[in-house]
């Protein structure tokens, strides 16, 4: 097993801009996971110009058009779904990875999901589908 050593310096760094993207209780600040998570596809505006979207065999979505797409409404529970993986699982003509490991680090919080029932979902996961239902058209 080959360890990774990373330079005082550059840790140090590291550590203060997480600190820095953090809300209060410990939660990455959505914008903050949209720019580690989703950047480099859907680009800073989110309207799918990133970087690596030139690459790809789909075009990234528009997510500042989600609600438009949806008849003026954020369906953050769809959205929160296809940010996870859920909804994707299985699906091989999608290049978009799941997220739902990486976002599931820190606290649970209910989510309503219909029908009356509220499901604990990671604050993550539901500040990364905040900040998209923030940046819509």
């Amino acid at each position: 097993m080959t360890k990774h050593l990373i330079a005082p310096g550059v840790a140090a760094v590291f550590g203060l801009a997480v600190l820095a993207a953090c809300a209060p209780d410990g939660r990455v600040a959505g914008r903050a996971l949209y720019d580690q998570y989703c950047v480099s596809c859907h680009g800073t505006s989110g309207i799918g110009d990133g970087p690596a979207a030139a690459g790809l065999d789909h075009p990234p979505a528009d997510l500042t058009r989600i609600s438009e797409r949806n008849g003026g409404t954020f369906p953050m529970v769809r959205v929160m779904s296809a940010i996870d993986g859920y909804t994707r699982r299985g699906d091989r003509a999608s290049v978009m990875p799941e997220l739902g490991v990486a976002l599931q680090e820190g606290p649970l919080v209910m989510v309503p999901t219909g029908d009356g029932v509220e499901t604990p979902t990671p604050a993550n996961l539901v500040a990364l589908a905040e900040y998209l239902r923030g940046i819509q058209r």
